[in-house]
């Protein structure tokens, strides 16, 4: 029997998110393909070296086919979130309790058509433009309160 994960030892793990803002003021959520009917925004982990803007627009390449983006802010302080008990220990190879996250607001200059799915390593499984607000509805519980904190950092941009 392997003993439980104290999460309070564990790092968190630095990690990008992208608000992806198109012409009408719309945000891009993906379905996860891992998890069907839980939406996301694009996201993923800082590589060693770089910076949140320079991961976020390689995060956008690996997940959505397209870095067609211009950087409009980036939230000042990192947002936190736990993982549920049950993922402690097992996301990540077990390595972080959750992650930190420096979230980018994204324009997208680039075509509805320019998005594809299908990368190295789909994550996604469908997609939509929804409003900012009705991103947090979507989200799994656990990154409710961090999608909260996004929409109010990003809300005047719409």
């Amino acid at each position: 029997m392997t003993k439980p994960v104290d999460p309070s030892t564990l790092p968190y793990r630095p990690c990008v998110g992208i608000c992806l803002l198109n012409a009408q003021g719309l945000v891009f959520v993906g379905q996860r393909r891992d998890t069907p009917g839980a939406w996301q925004m694009p996201q993923g982990g800082i590589d060693k070296g770089e910076t949140a803007a320079e991961a976020g627009l390689r995060e956008l390449m690996e997940e959505i086919g397209t870095d067609q983006a211009t950087i409009l802010e980036e939230t000042a302080e990192w947002l936190r979130y736990d993982l549920p008990p049950e993922l402690v220990g097992v996301a990540w190879k077990g390595k972080y309790r959750g992650q930190k996250q420096k979230w980018l607001a994204c324009r997208y200059t680039g075509q509805d058509s320019d998005i594809n799915l299908e990368t190295d390593h789909p994550e996604f499984d469908a997609w939509q433009w929804v409003p900012l607000e009705r991103t947090v509805d979507l989200i799994v519980p656990f990154k409710r309160e961090i999608y909260t904190q996004v929409v109010a950092a990003f809300r005047h941009l719409i």
